[in-house]
């Protein structure tokens, strides 16, 4: 199964950071470099992307982060979202809901580890669910 997803920066921000090669977070990012998830995205995304992973707190290598940026724009979407009038509790975090909200006929999904930040939309997951999805490739395992 392939599909297109919405990656929400603290998911990215995590598999970089984390010290634990299974975790759910890396397990996405691979299935971007793989091919199985196609990310959706727009200059905004990438902009906070690269702002966000270039944040010194993290003590990423460049090189780690531009081979990010680098998957994201070679293997993935660029969509232009439909404002949904819809207001957040983080209004920064609207761009990824109305990108995974344009293309949620084509059953993008939206990974996010912030899931009280959107509505509790069937298509809003964690990385953990979006692996479970994965692995039983079905699009309506949820």
């Amino acid at each position: 199964m392939k599909c297109y997803a919405v990656v929400d920066t603290n998911v990215i921000v995590a598999a970089l950071i984390t010290k634990n090669p299974s975790s759910p977070t890396v397990a996405v990012l691979h299935e971007i470099l793989g091919g199985r998830i196609t990310p959706l995205y727009n200059e905004e995304i990438l902009a906070e992307y690269n702002e966000v992973l270039h944040r010194e707190k993290f003590h990423l290598k460049q090189e780690s982060v531009q081979v990010v940026l680098y998957a994201v724009k070679q293997f993935g979407l660029s969509v232009t979202p439909t404002p949904t009038g819809i207001i957040l509790p983080d209004m920064d975090d609207l761009v990824f809901y109305e990108i995974a909200m344009e293309k949620s006929s084509e059953g993008a999904w939206l990974i996010t580890g912030n899931q009280k930040h959107y509505p509790p939309e069937k298509f809003v997951v964690t990385p953990a669910e979006m692996m479970q999805i994965l692995s039983n490739d079905d699009p309506q395992a949820l």
